[in-house]
Formats: C-alpha cells, structure tokens, sequence
C-alpha cells in the first residue's frame, strides 16, 4: 500500500460571487492580497465569509473592498470589537492599481470581486475588470449556458 500525500484536504475556496459572472462581462482577473484581523482569519478558516454583495473601490491609489460580510466566531475574544461588515484593504501592485484606475475611469468599468480563496495560507481576494451587462445579455447568455448545458447532455447519451 502506499501512502497518498493528500491528508484530508479541504477546499481552498472560501466564498465565491456567482452573481458577478451573470451580471458582468469579465474582461481582466486579478489576484489580490487581504488585510485582516487575527478574529477575521478564524472565521474565515471556519468557512464563515460571504462576498456575494461586496464590491471594489479605488480610492487615493488604494484598492477597498466594502460590502463583504465575515461572520465572528461566537469564542471570539472579548477585548476585540468585530465589525463584520469592515472596510478591508486589498494588496495589489502598483502596475496593477494603475491598470484598475485607468480602466475604472471609463465609463461602464467596475472592479467586483469573484472569489475569496486560501493560497499557501493566506487570504486571497480574485477581482475582475468587468463591464456590466445589459438585460438582453444576461438573456443571451443565460440561452448559451442552457444550450451548451443541453449539448453535453446530447453527447453523453446519444440522441434518443
């Protein structure tokens, strides 16, 4: 027998925002860094984060993510206020900041974020440079998701 290095791992994503594919056109992703508290990152470890109806701000050439919401943990330390609703700090490049200003200036750009992940333990933040979408968009792509979803179901069971 031989021992697998996989010891039970555990998903490393903590929060996804499906509502930004659905409701943006995703043109450029970025990875970007988290400032947290030590209460932030229990909870977070504890799958206790949501970014569902967070969003991105860039402001005196520093990105901000507000809206996102982390849940404290009921053994949280007595000393420590938990604001779970806490403006955080991203930690991105100065290229990258430069690129999101720029982009973020045009009209329709915005920055949302897409998925709070662990890498190499720590918090990671996946933004993207997206652009909104319209309402016959959202319709049309939500007929190209129905087809591509039909076509598999075709090819996997033959035509009946």
């Amino acid at each position: 027998m031989s021992k697998s290095k996989d010891k039970k791992q555990s998903s490393t994503t903590i929060a996804l925002n499906r509502r930004a594919r659905h409701d943006y056109f995703i043109e450029e992703r970025y990875e970007a860094g988290l400032v947290l508290e030590g209460w932030e990152v229990k909870s977070l470890r504890a799958g206790k984060g949501r970014i569902a109806e967070a969003y991105v701000i860039v402001k005196d050439g520093e990105a901000f993510l507000l809206g996102s919401h982390i849940q404290p943990l009921e053994s949280a330390s007595t000393h420590v206020v938990a604001d779970a609703t806490r403006t955080r700090k991203l930690l991105l490049h100065e290229r990258e900041l430069a690129t999101l200003i720029g982009a973020t200036e045009q009209k329709g750009h915005t920055i949302v974020p897409l998925a709070m992940y662990w890498s190499r333990g720590k918090a990671k933040l996946e933004i993207a440079l997206a652009k909104g979408k319209a309402k016959y968009d959202k319709r049309q792509s939500k007929k190209e998701h129905d087809w591509q979803r039909r076509k598999s179901q075709i090819l996997r069971h033959g035509a009946d």
